[in-house]
């Protein structure tokens, strides 16, 4: 069995919904938290040629239970401090 690697946000997961999320590339291991409200993502993948964002989009959709597919990068393709939208 797959070890889940953050907070289940299925309950969240409302078409429409946007997620506000602190990014750290080039991190140890891939995992999402949430501190004080805040979701904060780490990936192994660097920030190039929208690896990171991709990373990102993959634990995103696995937390809130929906296909990779169904969530848009809205703000901060270049930035750490990313917007997500869930369609």
């Amino acid at each position: 069995m797959a070890r889940p690697r953050g907070p289940d946000l299925t309950a969240r997961a409302i078409p429409g919904a946007e997620f506000a999320l602190r990014v750290t590339p080039r991190a140890s291991r891939n995992q999402l938290t949430e501190e004080d409200g805040q979701l904060r993502a780490q990936v192994t993948a660097v920030p190039e040629d929208g690896r990171a964002n991709k990373a990102v989009s993959e634990l995103l959709a696995e937390a809130l239970g929906v296909a990779k597919t169904r969530l848009t990068l809205v703000r901060g393709a270049t930035s750490r401090e990313k917007v997500f939208r869930l369609d």
